[in-house]
């Protein structure tokens, strides 16, 4: 067990020297980030899905050293969520002011299911829709849905799914997102407080790329309206999925799954 927690401290401390040095980079409005260079190279020397060892770093790096990175997610998140809180304290007023505005935002998770749900019924899924397409599947969602329905279930293979692929490609999204939503003409603070969708690194991402790109006086503010928001989504978003998201989408996976499956079998029967 020490020599994987040493390749993987290893291979962390070479990947975040390299991003490190390279810096961030600036294309007009579009701030490119450090922590979107460290998934992308993590990507690249991660084995692949045929197991497959090209370099020598991927020699160093198995499932162990992959489930233990994935441990210690959750505690530099901590410090994470720490020195973010620390940009709340100089702005509590300007929150406080917009309160009523956080708790509008939370109710925009009941739009996942409404975009997701039919979109994954013509991807080919079925219950599975049920888990992706409820929320924005982060760690909460995953407790929920596995609670619920068990997370070996389709339900809960479709929840890991999408947490899966937000792990992997997220961040980098929401990091170029962050730096083109300056282009919509939308308030910086609407922005920083869109940041907070409830995962910890992808509120990063954005809110570090936004806060690049806006006017100086509203840098700080963004950080503060974000993790305000993201952690308002953490707290108020599970009592949202649980009572609300979830009944829809399910509500919602009956109405529609009859047609889906009825469209299928006439283009098989054609």
């Amino acid at each position: 067990m020490k020599k994987h927690i040493l390749n993987t401290f290893a291979v962390v401390s070479i990947i975040s020297l390299v991003c490190e040095m390279i810096g961030m980079v600036q294309i007009g409005k579009v701030a490119i980030f450090p922590m979107l260079y460290a998934v992308l190279i993590g990507m690249a020397v991660t084995p692949d899905l045929l197991g497959k060892k090209i370099t020598k770093l991927k020699e160093k790096i198995t499932a162990k050293e992959m489930g233990l990175a994935g441990e210690m997610v959750m505690l530099i998140l901590l410090m994470l969520g720490i020195k973010l809180g620390t940009f709340v304290g100089p702005n509590i007023n300007q929150i406080i002011q917009a309160g009523p505005a956080f708790i509008a935002q939370e109710f925009g998770h009941i739009l996942a299911p409404l975009i997701a749900v039919p979109l994954a019924l013509k991807l080919g899924l079925r219950r599975e829709a049920i888990g992706a397409g409820s929320s924005i599947s982060r760690e909460a969602s995953l407790g929920v849905i596995g609670e619920k329905y068990g997370i070996a279930s389709p339900e809960g293979s479709g929840v890991l799914g999408v947490y899966l692929a937000g792990t992997i490609v997220g961040t980098i999204y929401f990091g170029i997102l962050g730096s083109l939503s300056v282009y919509t003409g939308i308030h910086p603070l609407a922005l920083g407080m869109a940041c907070g969708v409830g995962s910890g690194s992808m509120m990063t991402a954005a809110a570090s790329a936004l806060s690049a790109v806006v006017d100086p006086q509203y840098a700080d503010q963004v950080f503060a309206y974000a993790s305000t928001s993201n952690m308002l989504s953490g707290i108020t978003g599970v009592n949202i999925l649980v009572f609300i998201s979830l009944p829809f989408t399910e509500w919602y996976y009956k109405k529609l799954e009859g047609k889906f499956t009825k469209k299928e079998a006439g283009i098989q029967n054609a």
